[in-house]
């Protein structure tokens, strides 16, 4: 090893890593294992704090450590937090508070590094990651019970109006990690105080119950122009403009999305909230949970593509004869789900080998993929394995009374040459399957909240004197999204920017936001394993900003369209806008096999570990250690939240459908199909299954696989004729119109309930005498200068018969 760190034997170990990292840029991924990942809402606890901190940041560590030390001395206290009694704990933060407020800024920021280091769990004093925990816990609530949460909220206000920062570093060519070092520090606290209360709640712990409904109720409902999530927002969109390039994104987005995550709740708490509402409304509960359901599904093989064809023309080309059937894509693996049988006689005549081609090719011994992480990085929450795999298809068929109608009315048309718009229930005349078929439809209507909320809004477009809307319900999603209306579109085309340029397929353009200025250091690296580091620590930050974004988006979505249906229409019109759709087919344009598998960490650097016990030398061998998952957790849970966004954004949109054919995404979604991994194939054939009627009849013919799979995992329509084009809502000329009438709806909803526009027309006449003389006017001064001619022309000048009048009074 030379002075530089370049030794002989560290090199091809290097290259090794490298190439390994770009082994599967070819797309050849076909022999890929199921991925045992079970979808959440975030990460465990230990991953979601380690991911807070950069590599590059390591450094910053101990300058918590040597501000608490001189602090402590300062205080005549023994540097030891352990040590200390409850009481003293209690006098050092207060004091610590007080040292935030004076004018000095040196001196507030090291106080703040103090109480970081505090919330931190004092790791300089511990000896296991456990302990470290342990004491975080314990003194995040300390910290937030005495007020330092909120105290830490007015310095991040500081630091926003800060515009003598901001003009710095909009001067400087290259932005790194010292720009915001004081914005960090802050950060860290408040997303740790965060994160901590959210494992809290997660965990239903009721040692600190009551902190925990506080903190939720103070982020949810604080008035308009306190609220934190839109304060973060409103960082993000000055990032974005390129006014303040110093703010570190990273850490400004997973306190964004942990707020939402805490104040308005995660996808049980949404599951919950449906059943209360349809409850309120009505209505049936669904009974059907898709992410329950989608963890009893197995993932099929994924499709056949045109190398994987030829690879296994050639294999089989010496044992037999080519035979046409090879063109066809191979069995799905879950056909036992189906309850269907295979022929015993399919055995014997070779043809199972064909239709299990890519079973074959599946690795014997699928435990090398799936190992357990070393100690140094905990474990992501993995798929129970004890899943009972029902028989039949998965889910109950839906029908809208839309369809019912439609289908009545076909009907009528075909039988007795009339229609009866409105009528529901008469089918005299109809022969005996017609009546079959709407008993069958009858039976499984299902009412979405979101057609009662369209009746509803309808009806007061109507009838807007005689309809009452009722009382709003302030509900803390009600908040934040009155709150956001001003800005939204601002913000949700800010957070695209940041996705867009986060994005492993997009290209640096000079105009792009720079993304890096929170994890480049000041002097670049000079050796090979110091590159390899920076590297690595530049694609797991952009990994970690695209699950938080995708993360925030998926929350604002599920929790507005909960809430009412036309503050979700608003937020999805801005984001399709703002080409949402284009950039998530551009993200999933990419070796995605090679995504979700990326190894974009090094275990032994992730906080805490790096700083408690003995380190090992960092090496070329000692990057991997701890770090054999076959799949990155956050890769996956980005995927499958882009992936359900998509979804929201096009379902029953028959002009943003036509946006996923016109952008070729049927090929980027089939390739999508090789993570074999239920919830992920679920959403892209149902991706897949919106778009069919319009890819065309060789393209069905070719897909044969994907139909089927689509067919036996996807929720059926009864009466839907989603493979084949005919159905009448499909018109291409109407796709505008569409768009405009339900623009023009959305716009008269956020007018009528926020801007308190009245319409004079609708506003009733005021007959009594004394309301309309004690009715004060404000009269213009040319009106008063001339007042005397007004009285000339419009009073005296103009006679009035006064026996007529007292007679019609009569």
């Amino acid at each position: 090893m030379d002075p530089n760190g370049n030794g002989k034997r560290g090199l091809p170990r290097l290259r090794e890593i490298i190439r390994r990292q770009r082994q599967d840029s070819d797309g050849g991924c076909a022999d890929s294992p199921d991925l045992e990942f079970s979808y959440d809402d975030s990460d465990t606890h230990v991953n979601e704090i380690a991911e807070l901190y950069s590599y590059t940041e390591q450094s910053e560590l101990q300058l918590n450590v040597k501000a608490f030390e001189d602090q402590m001395e300062t205080y005549d206290l023994p540097p030891s937090w352990q040590k200390l009694a409850t009481t003293e704990r209690t006098s050092v933060v207060m004091k610590l508070l007080d040292q935030l407020e004076v004018s000095s800024k040196p001196l507030r920021m090291r106080s703040a590094r103090c109480l970081l280091y505090i919330a931190q769990g004092c790791w300089a004093e511990m000896q296991s990651d456990a302990e470290q925990q342990q004491w975080a816990r314990t003194n995040s609530m300390l910290l937030y019970q005495l007020g330092v949460f909120n105290a830490f909220t007015d310095l991040l206000n500081i630091e926003f109006e800060n515009s003598t920062a901001a003009h710095v570093a909009m001067r400087k060519i290259a932005i790194s990690l010292a720009d915001s070092q004081d914005l960090r520090v802050i950060l860290s606290v408040l997303y740790t105080i965060t994160e901590v209360i959210r494992n809290e709640k997660d965990c239903e712990s009721t040692e600190y119950e009551q902190e925990v409904t506080s903190f939720c109720y103070e982020i949810a409902f604080s008035s308009a122009d306190d609220l934190l999530p839109v304060k973060l927002l409103s960082m993000v969109t000055r990032f974005c403009s390129g006014s303040a390039p110093h703010f570190p994104m990273k850490k400004v987005l997973l306190l964004l999305w942990k707020l939402i995550l805490v104040s308005l709740g995660g996808m049980p708490k949404l599951r919950d909230m449906k059943i209360e509402k349809r409850a309120r409304n009505g209505l049936e509960s669904q009974g059907e949970d898709t992410m329950e359901i989608a963890k009893t599904m197995r993932s099929s093989s994924p499709p056949a593509s045109a190398s994987d064809l030829l690879e296994a023309q050639n294999q089989k080309r010496n044992t037999r004869p080519f035979r046409r059937s090879l063109m066809k894509q191979s069995s799905l693996d879950d056909q036992d789900t189906m309850g269907m049988e295979m022929d015993a006689n399919m055995a014997d005549n070779g043809d199972d080998n064909e239709l299990s081609e890519y079973d074959e090719r599946r690795p014997a011994n699928e435990a090398d993929f799936r190992n357990n992480h070393d100690m140094y990085r905990p474990v992501s929450p993995n798929v129970q394995n004890a899943l009972m795999l029902p028989r039949g298809l998965p889910w109950k068929p839906k029908v809208r009374q839309k369809d019912i109608d439609a289908f009545l009315d076909g009907a009528r048309m075909k039988f007795l040459g009339y229609s009866l718009p409105g009528d529901r229930s008469t089918l005299f005349g109809l022969p005996e399957p017609i009546h079959e078929g709407v008993r069958i439809l009858k039976e499984h209507i299902y009412t979405s909240l979101t057609e009662m909320q369209i009746q509803k809004e309808e009806e007061i477009a109507r009838n807007p004197i005689s309809t009452s809307e009722g009382e709003i319900e302030m509900t803390a999603t009600e908040i934040l999204y009155q709150a956001m209306l001003p800005n939204l579109p601002q913000y949700m085309i800010a957070l695209l920017k940041i996705l867009l340029a986060a994005a492993p397929t997009s290209k640096a353009k000079t105009d792009s936001i720079n993304i890096m200025a929170d994890v480049l250091p000041e002097e670049m690296p000079m050796t090979v394993l110091q590159s390899m580091k920076l590297g690595i620590d530049v694609n797991r930050h952009k990994e970690i900003i695209v699950k938080s974004v995708s993360a925030i988006l998926l929350l604002l979505l599920k929790h507005f369209k909960l809430n009412h249906v036309y503050q979700f229409e608003f937020m999805s019109q801005h984001l399709v806008f703002a080409n949402c759709i284009p950039l998530v087919l551009k993200f999933f344009n990419q070796n995605i096999m090679a995504y979700v598998g990326a190894k974009n960490a090094i275990p032994i650097l992730d906080f805490p570990s790096c700083v408690i016990g003995d380190q090992p030398e960092l090496t070329s061998e000692s990057l991997e250690i701890g770090d054999s998952a076959a799949f990155s957790w956050r890769n996956m849970f980005s995927c499958i939240n882009l992936l359900r966004i998509l979804n929201k954004l096009t379902k029953w949109k028959h002009s943003r459908i036509m946006m996923l054919v016109v952008f070729k995404s049927a090929p980027i979604l089939k390739r999508t199909l090789k993570v074999r991994h239920a919830m992920t194939q679920l959403y892209v054939l149902k991706l897949l299954k919106m778009q069919t009627k319009y890819l065309g009849r060789q393209w069905r013919k070719s897909n044969m696989k994907t139909i089927s799979a689509i067919y036996q995992k996807v929720r059926h329509r009864l009466n839907d004729d989603w493979a084949f084009g005919n159905d009448l809502d499909a018109r291409p000329w109407d796709f505008q119109a569409e768009e405009c009438a339900l623009r023009a709806s959305v716009d008269r909803f956020n007018n009528r309930r926020y801007t308190q526009v009245n319409d004079s027309d609708f506003e009733p006449v005021d007959n009594c005498l004394n309301s309309v003389l004690g009715t004060s006017h404000d009269l213009s001064e040319s009106f008063k200068k001339h007042y005397h001619l007004w009285l000339e022309q419009e009073v005296f000048s103009i006679p009035i018969d006064w026996d007529n009048l007292l007679e019609s009074i009569k």
